[in-house]
This record gives C-alpha cells, sequence and structure tokens, in this order.
C-alpha cells in the first residue's frame, strides 16, 4: 500500500513539474504596435490638407484592396501604420489602378493628393 501511495505521489510531484516547466516555457505576447500620430495600429491615414505635422487622420483606412478618395486635393500626410510589413499604394486612378507610389509598413509621405484618386492598401 505504501508503495502505491509513493508511486502516486511521484506521478503527482512529476505531473505539477512538467505544469510548472509549462507555465514559466511560455512566451509572454507582444506589445501591441503603439498608435503613431493619431494613426491606430494595423491602419493608413490621411491627415487633412497642409497639417504639419500629422496629428488627427481625417481619413483611416483598415481593409486591404482598393479606396477611392473624394475631395482629397493639395498636400497631405499618409502614414502606413499597418504591421506584419503590409504596404499602401497611391494611385493615380480610381479602384487601386494605375498605382505610381508605394509606401512601406511604419512609413509615411508628404504627397499632393490632387492627382491621386485612390489609395490601395496590400497584404504582406
Amino acid at each position: 500500500m505504501r508503495k502505491m501511495f509513493r508511486g502516486a505521489a511521484a506521478l503527482v510531484t512529476s505531473a505539477a513539474a512538467v505544469v510548472a516547466l509549462g507555465g514559466t516555457a511560455e512566451a509572454k505576447p507582444a506589445a501591441p504596435a503603439a498608435d503613431w500620430a493619431g494613426c491606430p495600429s494595423g491602419a493608413v491615414c490621411i491627415y487633412p490638407q497642409n497639417q504639419n505635422p500629422a496629428v488627427s487622420p481625417s481619413d483611416v483606412y483598415w481593409a486591404y484592396g482598393p479606396h477611392n478618395l473624394r475631395n482629397q486635393v493639395g498636400w497631405h500626410w499618409v502614414l502606413n501604420n499597418q504591421t506584419g510589413g503590409a504596404t499602401a499604394d497611391l494611385c493615380l486612378n480610381f479602384n487601386g489602378q494605375n498605382c505610381n507610389y508605394n509606401i512601406r509598413a511604419q512609413s509615411g509621405v508628404w504627397a499632393d493628393l490632387t492627382p491621386v484618386n485612390s489609395i490601395r492598401l496590400n497584404r504582406p
């Protein structure tokens, strides 16, 4: 009977050690990416005309694919605060066609949006 109790105690001790080691081996989740000049992490933002420095976006885009622009003329900051290497393109035509400028993740551009008719968010 004592052997059975010792065996059970050893099994419980081993299981506790495995759980304890498993708990200490887990990686902590990565800290969330930060907002940048009011642009939320994971988004692409356009700021009002001539707002320099960029403080508060007028347009925020989350979904991959093309987004047609309306009434965006003059100089604007466009910040790509997407994560994981996702890029954004400024396009001369509607529906993400004839793109002439690529903005890499975590960067921005001061651009004349007068000839730009759409912005396209690209998957990494």
